[in-house]
């Protein structure tokens, strides 16, 4: 077990490496643990590390107990996101559909959350993805927000 710890640890900044960084809106307690923190539904926002002008706020469990206190707990797989343009939209260079934008450990080891993008080009609009994968067996929990690439502004 400690030698996955170590490798997990080891991996984790390749992993994370490129996509964007949330930063904690809130939280709510959905369960009362007498040791350790409640389970909880939190919210973070990112920006598209390759779109200006665009924010998402994702929504997700987080475990609590002492399993949750040292990290390892895995939390579920339910999810939630909502993306919405916040200035002018630009389109940085090597844009590809289907690309990381977010990605976060759910358990120590095997599950992460991931937002990834697709550029629906015919409409005009950006598409954002977040699922939860495990290193065994997916987990078919999604759910998507769109963008439309509009003016910002009196352009």
């Amino acid at each position: 077990m400690l030698k996955a710890l170590v490798l997990s640890l080891a991996v984790l900044p390749f992993v994370m490496a490129g996509n964007a960084k949330a930063e904690e809106v809130g939280c709510v307690s959905t369960v009362f643990k007498w040791v350790g923190p409640n389970d909880k539904i939190c919210i973070d926002s990112f920006k598209d590390p390759k779109v200006d002008g665009v924010v998402c706020h994702v929504s997700r469990a987080k475990t609590g107990g002492l399993s949750g206190a040292v990290g390892i707990a895995e939390d579920t797989s339910d999810a939630a996101i909502a993306c919405r343009q916040v200035g002018p939209i630009t389109l940085r260079p090597g844009l590809k559909d289907g690309e990381d934008v977010f990605k976060e450990s759910r358990s120590w080891l095997f599950k992460k959350l991931q937002v990834v993008r697709f550029h629906d080009k015919p409409n005009n609009t950006l598409v954002y993805l977040i699922y939860s994968d495990k290193l065994i067996e997916g987990s078919p929990k999604n759910s998507i927000s769109t963008v439309p690439i509009m003016p910002w502004g009196g352009k």
